[in-house]
């Protein structure tokens, strides 16, 4: 079972990475939260591993930080919920966001997070609502690349319409993001796509 890989990443796209080591080359999905703390391509990476083992299949998660692992366990326990739903939960809302909704019942904000339903998020409350880890751990701080308005705007809607929103709805979002960080000197593609959900979760 795999536990941990240190390599260079070798290709990268939100929700799912290849990581090079030693010559192999190791495909991962991760999460948003994940996605954002990763350097450019040949950069180098350390992840925890989650390795899910399928009758068809071996398929490799990876994440950033210990939080974002035990939070995505926790969620594959929960009844219905499977390893793709899980992911999709931790791209649509920051580790400790996730943890305040949970402990406040939040189901509304749950279930703003595309592919997750009114029952699924019920069912996370109920289930995790006293499973939770007790010490956060913190998540590493993203490296942004300035990237000009125009093409930064058309990969957040990328981004977005990969992660199952609707093309109007992440234009819209992309829009508000890129104009609410448009005077920041450091704007970049992982705080515009951070900005866009927090836009889609109002």
């Amino acid at each position: 079972m795999i536990a941990h890989l240190r390599g260079t990443i070798h290709q990268k796209s939100p929700n799912r990475i290849v990581v090079d080591v030693g010559g192999v080359g190791y495909d991962l999905f991760v999460p948003l939260s994940t996605f954002y703390g990763l350097g450019d391509i040949g950069a180098g990476v350390a992840l925890r591993v989650h390795t899910h083992v399928r009758e068809d299949a071996l398929v490799l998660y990876g994440f950033a930080t210990e939080l974002e692992q035990e939070l995505f366990e926790r969620l594959i326990a929960v009844s219905g919920i499977g390893p793709k739903v899980a992911l999709a939960v931790l791209s649509g809302i920051e580790p400790q966001d996730l943890m305040r909704a949970i402990e406040r019942g939040d189901v509304a904000r749950l279930t703003a997070i595309p592919g997750v339903g009114k029952k699924t998020s019920e069912r996370i409350v109920l289930e995790l609502k006293d499973r939770l880890p007790r010490t956060p751990a913190p998540v590493p701080a993203s490296g942004d690349a300035p990237l000009p308005g125009a093409a930064l705007r058309d990969d957040v809607v990328s981004a977005l319409v990969n992660l199952g929103y609707h093309r109007p709805l992440a234009e819209k979002a992309a829009d508000a993001a890129v104009t609410t960080l448009g005077r920041s000197p450091d704007a970049g593609f992982e705080r515009a796509l951070r900005q866009a959900l927090r836009e889609l979760a109002k």
